[in-house]
């Protein structure tokens, strides 16, 4: 992640935000933390793997403690990275299990991927996935990227949606994760849907910390932030609207190694698909992000409320 041109700032940010992974993972983020039982899994149990931004290893332990609760030897892998990092560790073994947002996970696999309803791309999703891997039930619960702005810098643009950009972007400094100067959700798809080129690129995270600092501090004009953090209502920010269907349906999905798949599993990672919708999901990670309560104590919770843990 290049720094540069990015103030102390952001930089302390990027400080506690590494502080807080380790703190969620017990650890390095790429260290195992492991909450065994018996049975379920077969041999070496079931690893939970989650990417580097605080639903996502929310989720993850949620699906871990809901897999325990059935007796499935669990462990997880919390932050691991991007997609490009923690798709090649499901293929490998590293991890067996990560929570996945369909409409992103579908463009991943297919190009050509074109629907951009809840059915539509989770049926395209599952003929994408390959042979090792399956997708299991998805959940109502949906987040999605969104570029979000100052209300304040909206306002004054007279902008309500992307669309609306359009002759005013080559003025904007827009901010985001690396991934996103080569991903149709970042810079390809803002130049070939809305026909945008921005003034600059500031890579920086997955809708973490140092995107949020950077918007508030006005280092960006807009940035990459999703649709469920609480920061923006918070922090007098909106998310642009999305005329052309830019972001398709992205339904939170449990995506899992084939082999390692099996009735209880199966049947235990559904009951919490089931479960979640947007407006509970968006509950649970304003608990994390706004309250500070550590992921775990909040998925225990929730699987407690359900009767799944």
């Amino acid at each position: 992640m290049k720094l540069s041109r990015i103030t102390l700032t952001i930089a302390t940010a990027a400080a506690l935000m590494t502080t807080a992974a380790c703190g969620n993972s017990g650890g390095d983020p790429l260290s195992t933390k492991s909450s065994s039982s018996s049975g379920g899994a077969g041999a070496g149990g079931i690893t939970v793997g989650s990417a580097d931004f605080p639903e996502s290893a929310l989720l993850a332990e949620i699906y871990a403690g809901a897999l325990k609760a059935k007796g499935v030897k669990v462990s997880t892998k919390l932050n691991i990275g991007a997609r490009e990092v923690y798709i090649p560790a499901l293929q490998d073994g590293s991890i067996d299990l990560i929570p996945e947002y369909t409409g992103v996970l579908a463009q991943y696999f297919d190009k050509n991927a074109k629907a951009t309803d809840a059915d539509g791309v989770y049926t395209e999703l599952k003929a994408a996935v390959p042979g090792t891997l399956m997708v299991l039930d998805k959940s109502a619960a949906e987040d999605k990227d969104a570029l979000v702005m100052k209300k304040s810098k909206a306002d004054e643009l007279g902008v309500k949606s992307i669309a609306d950009l359009q002759g005013k972007s080559k003025d904007l400094v827009v901010g985001g994760p690396p991934e996103w100067k080569t991903r149709m959700t970042g810079l390809p798809g803002f130049k070939k849907i809305y026909g945008l080129e921005f003034k600059q690129f500031r890579p920086l995270d997955a809708g973490g910390p140092l995107t949020l600092q950077a918007l508030k501090s006005g280092q960006i004009d807009a940035g990459d932030l999703f649709t469920t953090d609480p920061s923006i209502a918070e922090n007098g920010l909106v998310a642009l609207e999305d005329p052309k269907n830019m972001y398709a349906a992205q339904n939170v999905v449990p995506l899992i190694t084939k082999s390692k798949s099996n009735p209880t599993i199966q049947g235990a990672l559904n009951a919490v698909s089931a479960k979640l919708d947007t407006a509970t999901l968006s509950a649970l990670l304003k608990e994390v992000v706004s309250d500070k309560k550590d992921a775990d104590v909040v998925a225990k919770e929730f699987l407690s409320k359900n009767n799944l843990g």
